[in-house]
């Protein structure tokens, strides 16, 4: 990483001292790769949305993991933004330097699989503070994963302000839609029996309709996957876990 992201060098501000360059850091930081556009207004009407599925926001970016895990929550789901310089509780911070901006594009590139292409652009607002808009698409293929410790693969999907683990049946079924695209459906007994299921009861487990229907474990998981894919069901995240319910 180069000198020149931590550092605005002044002639004032070297010193020489037999061989060694000496740079003192300044108390300012320039915004070199995005410029900043007047949004004071347009940033204050965001905040006031809260953070909600398709808005988080972040103080300051630490972990570039973590920022991932909304990158894949948002591209998981309809989309979203993430603004960052601003606290959980709406107050706006700003960014200290140009340093979020790398970690934002390092997290999309390097922490999301396949990597993922955020729109970034930068906001002054109060007091001269700047707020980066990251805006992060609906990805044309699902899942979107996170890389996380030991490279083990999660995909995270927004639900209200969080970011839940994707159930791994959906993760199949979004896997599926990709291979399946524009092929004919014709639905087998099993997968009757589960939509007669949910017509009687809405938002159910999936481990209710094994009970109910004695169907066994593989079958049931074929047979949600397989309409999951198809957008015949789907799956709603509640306080007690992810339900089944028709479309």
């Amino acid at each position: 990483m180069s000198l020149d992201r931590h550092y605005d060098i002044l002639p004032e501000l070297v010193s020489l001292s037999g061989q060694d360059i000496v740079l003192a850091p300044v108390d300012f930081y320039v915004m070199k790769d995005i410029p900043a556009i007047k949004g004071k207004f347009y940033i204050q009407k965001l905040i006031e949305e809260g953070e909600h599925e398709h808005q988080d926001f972040k103080y300051a970016i630490s972990d570039a993991r973590k920022i991932a895990r909304s990158i894949s929550a948002f591209a998981n789901n309809d989309g979203g933004r993430l603004l960052v310089g601003v606290k959980d509780n709406g107050n706006i911070a700003g960014i200290p330097n140009e340093e979020d901006i790398y970690m934002l594009e390092y997290a999309a590139e390097a922490y999301c699989v396949p990597p993922q292409k955020i729109d970034i652009t930068a906001f002054k607002v109060e007091h001269g503070a700047i707020v980066l808009r990251a805006s992060v698409a609906k990805s044309d293929v699902r899942p979107v994963y996170v890389k996380e410790e030991k490279n083990k693969l999660v995909a995270y999907y927004r639900v209200k302000d969080e970011n839940i683990m994707v159930h791994p049946l959906l993760v199949e079924a979004w896997k599926l839609q990709g291979q399946t695209l524009g092929q004919l459906f014709t639905l087998s007994v099993a997968e009757k029996s589960l939509l007669q299921f949910l017509e009687a009861n809405p938002l159910s487990t999936m481990e209710e309709y094994i009970f109910a229907t004695h169907t066994s474990r593989i079958t049931a998981e074929s047979v949600i996957t397989r309409l999951l894919a198809a957008g015949i069901i789907t799956m709603e995240h509640t306080p007690s876990g992810f339900k089944l319910k028709l479309v």
